[in-house]
């Protein structure tokens, strides 16, 4: 048996098959592609599924690759058995109507026995109980004993649901009896580790019809798939996946950053295996564009990340650690996955900005979570309700996972039923607010059996004439809307966009020969017709009026600047952060744009600037924008960008604006030197892992380059100097103030050293006790506490008790040497008596204390108030 590294296993497999006349395809991104069915790769085949139900033909019948997959199934098992992942890789060699059961068989025997040199001695094999034909390739061309070839029924048939489908054959690699149960039934598909499975060869040869029965396939299909952590976990002769060269230099290095050494504790050993495969599996996730995020694939990568985070904290790593494993993936699997290397700067940032922000949420929400835990313990309850699981997530964005995984670890259970509910509940607040802000209520009732027509022409003509077909009111459809009321109008023929994809609604006014009407907001019918809300100003409107329609010309212009800005923002963005830059959402008015996007932080103030530059440079090129409408297929080949989860028909329209190619059904200008110019005036988040920025366009970003002007020159007048030397003024301004604030600090510190001396000269005695208690001015709180330090550096044995009025606060600190703590004295028991006073509280530990107060006109009586406390004491010692 040959000893080979991850590495040359996956490259000696993809070059056997491909002496033997396979195509070697690099691995399909983990994303899937046209597969509404899969949110991630799972398998092999997943990305080849168009080649088994011919939708499409291969350039050549013979494929070889190693494939890339995600499968999260099992992410509790993770780290305590020997071979669950959630990241693997499956090497396969496929044949679509070529080769069969012959040499798919062995090809396998040839590459185990004779590439990898695995002992044939050690090697069984499954089959479908009825498949002779397989079993006459094992063991009359293979050589293979009957006694180790094993026949099944359903564990050797693979299909799901209607069509393709077929039997299977399993090859397993005998470990020896020290991996096994020890039973002498242990076989192939034992639940112990003796017999590991390292292949299975499908022959996928019938259809599955909708009656049940099967049918022949005219062109029969090999589909195999080989773990390759697996193969390595023989070859290199460890007991387990995770001591592969595939994963062994992540578990070394997170053991270095922890200080903990694998292999010395089996607790520790589980969770860095869990960090090692958290992170292959978000590094390989990131690269391929998904960021963390709240739903769908990024739920899954921001779910493991939490995990790993929390991994690390039970090893004792407080900080960001997991970024700095992303480069040992790299330097594993780099060369032959260079998606990893190259977005390796990227991905670490994500993971680190990601790791920043959950150990803040871990910090808040497990402090609650654990007092929680202690409540229902105390109680001697055992179930963390629904509705408190909820709420750590509503309000601290910690995940139900982590809840349960925390609660199960002190011997608690979640009531996920409960936390089911009160999710399906605030989902169903939100969906109402939406219908309510969407303003469609209105469109139950009559609206929604109304199928007359309505042929939108706005994207080419502003004033149409046309036809009254509907007129509704309240829900209700009508004769006729008098001045003064509102109600919805639906024409034969409309200019008016309705709202959608971000861009607003059109205004404008509806005129006909018996009054007119301002058009306030456009909306698409529940049978696609653009319904003009409208308030009439003179006479009426009624059904079958002839009137004229048209759009606020003004209104539109500045709407179809930020719209084009919105594309070339969007193609700006992610030239300069990175193609996993994607539309999370827009809003297109007249008077500005915004547009949310997928990105891991803040944007520095040199990509902001290269944004805008590169936002103007295509402005001033201006480009002729083209819209065209065109098959889906044909668009895609184009590079038109599509937003992401989107339905779109097999027509669509297809907006190119310079290199931005976009399939949008809203309304450009006809070249992008109509916009003049673009600005960006903010950018901020709005949820982890989405940004915000919002823009201004023509005579708007005139308007605010004015208003900004005028700012610096405000500025200027303030600092006595010019715009054109402003800034020279202002580094002079702030470079005074600093050294003023440096002449200000020393002259507190020598204060501070004169109220130190004067305290420690004030010791006095109370009841055979020596006090330094002060009422003081213009201090806070971190100025007592200094005092305090001081004072005790100076004095050995004393109680100190100092108050002070500041900006209106009250606040105290006390302090009690050992000496007396030992003789009962408690800082936090004087300083809330102390506070009392004033009308406040607080307290602390028995050396060290601090309290709050209301009303400061009693800072002396509280300061006075310690004589008596410390009598008191004394008085129920000396009893």
């Amino acid at each position: 048996m040959k000893s080979l590294t991850g590495q040359e296993i996956r490259r000696a497999f993809k070059a056997f098959f491909a002496e033997r006349g396979h195509m070697v395809l690099p691995s399909f991104p983990l994303v899937p592609k046209d597969d509404p069915t899969l949110l991630w790769i799972n398998a092999g085949m997943a990305p080849l599924k168009p080649y088994f139900d011919g939708r499409e033909i291969p350039e050549v019948p013979r494929i070889v690759d190693a494939q890339k997959c995600i499968r999260t199934n099992d992410i509790e098992e993770v780290g305590h058995t020997a071979r669950h992942q959630t990241f693997f890789e499956m090497l396969g060699n496929f044949s679509f109507g070529d080769y069969f059961k012959l040499e798919a068989i062995t090809w396998a025997w040839e590459f185990l026995t004779g590439v990898l040199e695995l002992d044939p001695e050690r090697i069984s094999v499954t089959i479908h109980e009825e498949d002779d034909e397989a079993f006459e390739v094992w063991h009359r061309r293979v050589g293979l004993p009957e006694s180790r070839i094993y026949r099944g029924k359903e564990d050797n048939f693979w299909e799901i649901g209607e069509g393709p489908c077929g039997p299977c054959s399993e090859i397993f690699y005998d470990r020896g009896e020290a991996y096994g149960c020890g039973s002498p039934d242990c076989k192939p598909g034992c639940d112990c580790d003796r017999f590991l499975e390292i292949w299975n060869l499908v022959f996928t040869q019938f259809n599955k019809n909708a009656d049940g029965s099967y049918s022949p396939l005219p062109k029969k299909n090999i589909d195999t798939g080989s773990g390759l952590e697996r193969l390595a976990s023989i070859l290199q002769d460890v007991s387990n996946n995770f001591e592969t060269d595939l994963f062994r230099p992540i578990i070394d290095r997170a053991a270095e950053l922890a200080g903990r050494p694998y292999g010395r504790s089996a607790e520790d050993d589980v969770h860095l295996k869990i960090i090692a495969d958290h992170v292959r599996t978000v590094t390989f996730a990131i690269g391929d564009g998904v960021l963390p995020s709240n739903e769908g694939r990024g739920y899954i990568i921001r779910r493991l990340l939490r995990r790993a985070v929390r991994s690390g904290r039970k090893l004792g790593v407080e900080r960001p650690f997991l970024y700095e494993l992303v480069g040992v993936v790299d330097r594993i699997m780099g060369d032959d996955y260079p998606e990893v290397r190259e977005k390796r700067a990227l991905i670490e940032r994500v993971v680190r900005t990601e790791e920043e922000r959950f150990l803040q949420t871990l910090a808040a929400g497990e402090e609650l979570l654990n007092r929680m835990i202690d409540e229902l313990k105390a109680r001697g309850e055992t179930v963390l309700a629904g509705e408190a699981a909820f709420r750590l997530y509503d309000t601290y964005g910690f995940p139900i996972d982590l809840t349960v995984e925390i609660a199960r670890e002190s011997g608690l259970t979640v009531d996920r039923d409960g936390f089911e509910r009160e999710l399906e509940e605030q989902r169903s607040r939100a969906r109402e607010a939406r219908q309510v802000a969407e303003g469609m209520q209105s469109q139950r009732g009559a609206l929604e059996t109304f199928t007359e027509p309505s042929r939108f022409v706005g994207y080419d003509e502003l004033t149409v004439d046309a036809s009254i077909v509907g007129l509704f009111k309240d829900g209700d459809r009508v004769d006729g809307l008098a001045i003064g009321e509102e109600g919805q109008v639906i024409l034969d023929v409309t200019p008016f966009y309705a709202e959608s994809g971000g861009q607003v609604a059109d205004r404008g006014e509806i005129v006909g020969e018996n009054g007119k009407a301002e058009v306030l907001d456009v909306q698409k019918a529940p049978h696609g017709q653009h319904v003009m809300r409208v308030r009439v100003v003179d006479g009426s409107l009624l059904q079958g009026d002839s009137v004229r329609a048209h759009v606020d010309e003004a209104f539109r212009r500045d709407i179809v600047k930020n719209h084009t800005a919105t594309h070339l923002l969007h193609k700006a963005l992610r030239d300069v952060l990175g193609t996993h830059v994607a539309q999370a959402g827009s809003l297109v008015e007249p008077e500005r744009l915004r547009f949310d996007f997928s990105h891991f932080g803040p944007l520095t103030d040199e990509e902001l600037a290269e944004v805008e530059r590169r936002v103007n440079d295509e402005i001033w090129r201006d480009h002729a924008v083209r819209i065209r409408e065109m098959d889906l297929d044909e668009a895609k080949a184009l590079g038109a960008m599509a937003l992401f989860g989107e339905k779109y028909g097999q027509r669509v329209r297809v907006v190119e604006a310079g290199e931005s190619i976009e399939l949008c059904g809203g309304c450009h200008v006809p070249r992008t030197g109509v916009i003049g110019q673009f600005l960006i005036t903010s950018e901020t988040g709005i949820a982890s892992g989405t940004r915000r920025i919002e823009a201004v366009t023509g005579r708007y970003a005139y308007q605010v380059a004015r208003e900004r002007q005028e700012r610096l020159r405000q500025v200027a007048d303030a600092l006595k100097t010019n715009v054109t030397t402003v800034v020279e003024r202002a580094q002079r301004v702030v470079q005074e103030v600093r050294e003023l604030e440096r002449e200000l600090e020393s002259a507190k510190a020598r204060l501070a050293h004169a109220r130190v001396e004067e305290l420690v000269a004030s010791v006095e005695t109370v009841a055979g006790i020596p006090v330094i208690r002060a009422a003081l001015s213009d201090l806070d709180m971190d100025g007592l506490r200094q005092l305090v330090d001081e004072v005790k550096a100076r004095v050995d044995s004393v109680v100190v008790v100092l108050g002070s009025a500041y900006r209106g606060k009250v606040q105290f600190v006390a302090y009690v040497s050992k000496d007396w703590q030992a003789r009962g004295l408690h800082a936090g028991e004087i300083v809330k008596q102390v506070a009392a006073v004033t009308g406040g509280g607080g307290g602390g530990r028995p050396d060290l204390a601090q309290a709050g107060g209301r009303d400061a006109s009693k800072l002396g009586e509280a300061v006075q108030k310690v004589g008596e406390i410390l009598k008191q004491v004394a008085g129920n010692q000396a009893h």
